[in-house]
């Protein structure tokens, strides 16, 4: 498993039961996890999450699939945490969401620093120019990532306009407001194939798709069921000199060595090498590591 262990302003305290309880910054949460499905134990005897020191906020979810967040201290409807990688700080604004989220996955903090690095090392080599494609890039963590680390434009995709705010806050907030980044609200799918037409190329490509949702014509969709299609159609848009092609899940019907095989049959004519594998974040006071989806690379070396 790939864990992000390297935070400072983020920590899983306690997973068990369903639920995590953590840190960030300096305001704590408890919220559903569906991968905790261990008890929650302490200097070796199993508690209750009820047991642990009352969070400032905690999630409730209803039974109609639903939920809210219920504010037990007073807390500020924003506030900042910081990630360093490899030596670039990005700074994050984090909020409690409807939908149980903060707008922020820290997981993916080891896919940062994994297109950084490749990003640096190619500038190191006289590389002139770096374009990234960040699909379905939410509140812009890779965004940010590939700009600090050196590339020459970042084209983040994202259906929702709303999300594409908060993205710009973040470019902000880590200070990259003259990086050439471009904001894209649209469908993902419909954009690569108008991409492919305009003749344009990527040297590294990074897409987080959804597990499940609708298509630009209302239809209901499947990760498992478009993993490989998509994956295939965006490979087309790789550069004649590719550095990386990072693909992350969270579907569970596909499994660390599944997406592994889908990225190395789509990305086959490209030659290159597939690595894949769970990605996760330690449980500071159990010892453990909670499982947090998968993740499937395609480099060129």
């Amino acid at each position: 498993m790939l864990i992000a262990s390297d935070w400072k302003d983020y920590e899983v305290l306690y997973a068990g039961s369903g639920e995590k309880y953590e840190r960030w910054g300096d305001i704590t949460l408890r919220r559903p996890d569906p991968q905790a499905v261990w008890p929650v134990i302490e200097s070796g005897r199993i508690i209750s999450m009820n047991d642990l020191k009352e969070p400032d906020a905690l999630y409730n979810r209803s039974r109609d699939g639903g939920g809210s967040w219920t504010r037990l201290s007073k807390l500020p409807n924003t506030w900042d945490i910081t990630y360093d990688s490899l030596g670039r700080k990005l700074r994050f604004g984090i909020e409690l969401t409807s939908f149980k989220h903060t707008g922020l996955f820290p997981e993916q903090a080891v896919n940062w620093d994994f297109c950084g690095k490749l990003i640096e090392d190619a500038k190191q080599k006289g590389r002139e120019k770096i374009s990234i494609l960040n699909l379905f890039a939410y509140t812009g963590g890779a965004t940010i990532a590939s700009a600090s680390h050196g590339a020459d434009e970042v084209v983040h995709v994202d259906a929702s306009k709303g999300i594409i705010a908060k993205a710009k806050d973040n470019v902000r907030l880590s200070g990259l407001e003259s990086s050439y980044i471009r904001f894209i609200a649209d469908d993902c799918r419909k954009f690569v194939e108008r991409e492919i037409r305009r003749g344009r190329h990527y040297d590294g490509i990074i897409m987080d798709p959804p597990s499940y949702g609708r298509g630009p014509s209302g239809e209901l969709w499947k990760l498992e069921d478009s993993f490989y299609d998509l994956a295939k159609l965006t490979s087309e848009l790789l550069s004649d000199e590719p550095l990386f092609f990072i693909a992350s899940s969270y579907a569970t019907a596909i499994t660390a060595a599944s997406s592994g095989q889908i990225m190395e049959l789509a990305l086959r004519e490209h030659g290159g090498k597939v690595f894949a594998d769970e990605i996760g974040l330690p449980v500071s006071r159990m010892g453990i590591a909670l499982p947090c989806g998968q993740v499937a690379r395609w480099t060129a070396g």
